[in-house]
């Protein structure tokens, strides 16, 4: 008598991330996401803060805590990933080291302090076979997924100018590291939230061949730009025009894109930041990253959306999962990475450019 017989067969162990970095993007970003991902497993969380330890004992009682004076203990520890979301100035280092012990690396916009750096760190990952993606998540807002879809599908028509902004008001400074005038931070608002704004215009209109700025200190206290302005030139004839301040009494739309057929305007932010903040976190079968009905966009001609111009175009859902998801596939089965390095080096060409623009008063051709 012959037969088929069903084995049961081992499910495959998740992959173990370690996280390098409790601050804002650590809390707020990685560790959440990363713990909400199937196929991952927050392993190990490296922090040296006591306040921050002790929030981590709270929210991830399974995870190792490791002391940052001990980092290069992570090499051998049996990762599969380590995330880099620590202050700038140290991206490059650790993830150096990593790519060398030979482990996958994601490291926190903008990734380098150079394009020439982060080449170098791309064609590390290369040699070794190794995935290295870069932490871009306002790829994955839902007004952005939105302006992608008109732009896509052709509603605005020819797209003549992009207008993003990231504005705030913070009157006085807080401080620390994203603040700082010392060069080796790259802190300040062009290389922090001007990344996102320059990494969403080349992933919509592609390359830039002319590039202007301002950046200014206008606060009292401050050391690093607060408010900036960039003018980018596409090659294909599109004008990128991007606000980023912290010092924005009244804020601006978040989008504003007029085409040759029609314009669309948003405003206010995408509310998933808000909600991780919050402690929420993403889980299946619960909407996530909804905007809300009043909050949608509007497209129209000739009309004012302050007055009810133009018609309600409904927001896609906000999908920051989407990146650790990409991010899992690239690792198990070979697919592209969600933000390979090489993107992040071209929008790091544009804020060098940026800023020698600012700094000099001239316009810089790429």
């Amino acid at each position: 008598m012959t037969g088929t017989h069903d084995f049961p067969t081992s499910p495959v162990p998740p992959l173990r991330v370690g996280l390098i970095g409790y601050g804002t993007a650590g809390a707020f970003f990685h560790a959440p996401l990363i713990a909400a991902t199937p196929g991952l497993v927050l392993d190990t969380i490296v922090t040296s803060a006591p306040e921050r330890r002790e929030l981590v004992r709270a929210r991830f009682p399974e995870a190792r805590l490791v002391d940052s004076a001990d980092v290069d203990g992570l090499w051998s520890s049996g990762l599969d990933l380590v995330v880099i979301a620590s202050p700038n100035r140290t991206h490059v280092p650790l993830a150096t080291a990593a790519l060398r012990a030979g482990l996958a690396v994601v490291v926190d916009k903008p990734v380098a302090g150079t394009a020439a750096e982060a080449r170098r760190l791309e064609a590390l990952a290369a040699e070794r076979g190794l995935v290295l993606s870069v932490f871009q998540n306002r790829r994955w807002d839902g007004d952005f997924r939105t302006v992608a879809r008109l732009v896509g599908s052709g509603a605005l028509g020819e797209v003549l100018r992009f207008e993003s902004r990231f504005e705030r008001w913070r009157p006085r400074p807080k401080g620390g590291w994203r603040e700082s005038g010392a060069p080796e931070e790259f802190g300040g608002l062009l290389y922090d939230l001007g990344s996102h704004l320059v990494d969403q215009a080349l992933t919509l209109f592609g390359p830039v061949t002319r590039v202007y700025a301002e950046a200014d200190v206008r606060r009292a206290g401050a050391e690093a730009d607060d408010d900036t302005f960039l003018a980018l030139a596409h090659a294909g004839g599109v004008r990128s025009h991007l606000w980023t301040s912290a010092t924005a009494a009244q804020l601006g739309p978040r989008f504003r894109v007029l085409g040759t057929e029609a314009g669309y305007v948003s405003y206010g932010l995408d509310p998933q930041e808000a909600a991780l903040r919050a402690g929420e976190r993403p889980a299946p079968g619960v909407p996530w990253g909804v905007t809300e009905e009043g909050h949608w966009g509007r497209i129209g001609s000739g009309e004012s959306p302050l007055t009810g111009g133009g018609r309600p175009v409904e927001t896609l859902p906000g999908d920051y999962p989407a990146y650790y998801a990409a991010l899992v596939g690239a690792l198990r089965d070979g697919t592209p990475p969600p933000v390979p390095a090489g993107e992040a080096a071209a929008v790091l060409d544009v804020l060098e450019a940026a800023r020698r623009s600012a700094r000099d008063g001239v316009t810089v051709e790429l």
